[in-house]
């Protein structure tokens, strides 16, 4: 750019000028460049840390320590699983019979399709229970006869009773089929052809196995007669349909004990243990439950791996390859080195109320290595697995025990300290309950005396109680029972009720629930006076008191929960027991609860990565403002010289015209 007629170059001139004035913003683009690779490194740090965080879950889980296995020695008889309460050891198992669903068959018919009767509507109600006493005359599948019963009574179940209308749109062999299906009372429908004269048979199957879902079909007075004796079945009566397959228990011996079930998944015979009976045996099956080492040691090796990768995450982004001659990211930074500090101080720290032997990782075999990273001793833990295996929860979860056998543990506090808590009970909780006199009766009929409303923990429920004749206090107490904890507004609030007879005949309707909030009171009905529950004790439940480790304890139920002092936020269940000191709680916090509240507090809002990437963060805002600022000055500058240079241009253009007049001037002057 020339402005005169110097040839001055001002755009040339300035811009190195500039480039000598930009030199401090090419400084702060490097600081800028620097902070932005650390935070890049924090990122990485808190990536690997997550990972970290992932790897503790497990371990943070007293049950993978806890874990047990089970196999059957004969996987095509019953298969097995096993949860932590259950014993390992060995068991012998005999299969006798399986469960089976009752099955029934109606009279054959000409026609799947024809109506059966007037159409008139009907009402077809099930009822399920068990068949005893009497005689029963098999089926014989050759002429398709027999399958009945005399001199046989029935006892319903306490299931509510279900029912199916038919009448003129259904009243065919189809429709009965599948207004029985689409009602879902528990009995699946199908047509057989059974190639006779009247081939077409209904036949009905249980869909509950076990000797107590027997059927009974009742059809209400006033039906249509074809449709009556098509399906009418008592079996301590008429009995229209002939049963091709008797509802049957299973039978097996376990370490030579009989034992009956009405399902072939079995889980209240071994304590912790599920059977799944496949079929029966002639000599007797092994079912051996063991530990799950196999789980225990995969997330111990997990869990230092995912320790050395957070440490060679560290160490990357923060220290010196002498090789290279060239440092980390966060060389010398002192954040870094207060993780690696916490971390390893973590570590080396002994388990405070650690079970047994076990208190320090190195009793399991994982050492320190001299670059700070951890290594297993496989010898030395295997050992420690197969001797100390109930130790080795303590050294890693958050374990609660209770030296008492009526007393578990339920949880801690974030804030609760470990250690051996003294218990003392003052109070135990206790359920709501209506006792009741004895029954006038254990007939039920419809609309005389069938019908209770309640309160149940306050929730109100009405039912209705099926008609019929009840052999005993005991099965109209199961009846009761059925009809009260089928209530949909109870169900839906995890309320539910135990109905009991004495040997007396009063009836006894508890809360399942313990605490202050149990309750149980009769509201009206028709049934008060009969059942005995027009004017029923009731008694309201109270929740357990006492101390923990000599602080107060809230009582919620049958938990209690330390308020204050060392064991705050301890929870205890006391299921009952004698009141006064009971024992003691131990309450430790192993490495991965230690490590894995740490990573939650380091990866925090307020964590100390948090505040210095808040930190690097503000330095890149005050480089971008400095920048800011620094931009506007040299955008002045640059104008001031270029204004500076114009004016110099003109100057010397000006100068030069004087000197060319000038000379011109003195060249026409006469010779001196």
């Amino acid at each position: 750019m020339a402005i005169g007629s110097t040839n001055l170059d001002i755009n040339g001139i300035v811009s190195q000028l500039m480039s000598v004035e930009r030199r401090p913003l090419s400084k702060l683009d490097t600081q800028e460049a620097s902070h932005q690779a650390k935070l890049s490194a924090y990122g990485s740090i808190k990536g690997a840390l997550s990972g970290f965080q992932s790897a503790l879950a497990g371990l943070n889980n007293a049950g993978t320590f806890q874990a047990l296995k089970a196999s059957a020695s004969d996987s095509t008889v019953f298969s097995a699983s096993a949860s932590s309460t259950a014993a390992a050891g060995t068991y012998s198992l005999e299969v006798i019979s399986l469960t089976q669903a009752q099955k029934l068959v109606a009279a054959g018919q000409a026609s799947s399709t024809a109506a059966i009767g007037a159409g008139t509507a009907t009402t077809i109600t099930f009822d399920f229970g068990t068949i005893s006493g009497g005689t029963l005359t098999p089926f014989d599948s050759a002429t398709n006869t027999g399958g009945t019963y005399s001199g046989s009574t029935f006892t319903g179940n306490g299931n509510p009773s279900k029912s199916v209308t038919i009448d003129g749109t259904n009243n065919s062999l189809q429709g009965i089929r599948d207004a029985i299906n689409a009602a879902q009372v528990g009995v699946t429908a199908t047509i057989v052809n059974d190639g006779g004269t009247s081939p077409y048979r209904l036949s009905l199957a249980a869909t509950n196995s076990g000797a107590s879902n027997s059927l009974k079909i009742s059809v209400a007075g006033g039906g249509d007669a074809s449709v009556t004796s098509l399906l009418a079945h008592d079996p301590a009566g008429t009995q229209n349909l002939a049963q091709t397959v008797v509802a049957q228990n299973a039978s097996l011996k376990v370490n030579g004990l009989a034992v009956t079930k009405s399902s072939n998944t079995i889980s209240d015979v071994i304590e912790g243990v599920t059977l799944n009976l496949s079929k029966t045996t002639t000599s007797p099956v092994t079912l051996t439950v063991s530990r799950d080492t196999a789980t225990a040691s995969a997330s111990i090796s997990g869990f230092v791996k995912a320790y050395n990768d957070i440490v060679s995450t560290l160490k990357t982004m923060s220290g010196y390859d002498a090789s290279t001659r060239q440092g980390g990211i966060l060389l010398g930074d002192s954040t870094v080195r207060q993780l690696q500090t916490q971390l390893r101080n973590m570590l080396n720290t002994p388990v405070v109320g650690a079970s047994g032997t076990v208190s320090r990782l190195s009793d399991i075999g994982v050492n320190f290595q001299k670059d700070g990273t951890l290594a297993i001793n496989q010898s030395k833990l295997n050992d420690a697995i197969n001797n100390n295996f109930g130790d080795i929860a303590s050294l890693f979860a958050s374990i609660g025990k209770a030296s008492d056998s009526l007393v578990s543990f339920s949880a801690a506090a974030s804030g609760t300290k470990p250690g051996n808590y003294a218990l003392n009970v003052t109070q135990n909780a206790t359920q709501g309950t209506s006792v009741g006199t004895v029954p006038t009766t254990t007939s039920i009929v419809a609309g005389v005396n069938d019908t209770l409303t309640l309160l149940v923990n306050g929730i109100s429920a009405s039912v209705t109680l099926s008609a019929g004749n009840y052999a005993s206090t005991q099965a109209l107490a199961a009846e009761l029972q059925s009809k009260i904890n089928g209530v949909s507004a109870l169900s839906s609030a995890g309320a539910t009720v135990a109905v009991s007879a004495a040997v007396t005949g009063e009836l006894t309707i508890a809360s399942t629930k313990y605490g202050s909030t149990s309750s149980v009171s009769i509201a009206s009905g028709n049934a008060q006076t009969d059942l005995g529950l027009a004017t029923p004790t009731q008694t309201v439940g109270v929740d357990v008191t006492g101390t923990i480790g000599g602080s107060n304890a809230l009582g919620d139920g049958q938990k209690l929960t330390a308020q204050s002092g060392s064991p705050s936020g301890l929870s205890v269940i006391v299921n009952g027991g004698a009141l006064g000191d009971r024992g003691s709680v131990t309450y430790s916090q192993g490495y991965a609860s230690i490590l894995s509240s740490w990573s939650n507090t380091t990866l925090g809002n307020e964590g100390i990565i948090s505040s210095r990437t808040k930190g690097i963060d503000s330095s890149i805002k005050d480089i971008g403002t400095r920048r800011t600022e620094m931009e506007r000055r040299l955008a002045a500058i640059e104008q001031r010289y270029r204004a500076q240079f114009v004016a110099l241009d003109k100057m010397l253009s000006n100068m030069n015209q004087t000197s060319a007049y000038l000379t011109q001037q003195l060249s026409n002057l006469p010779s001196a």
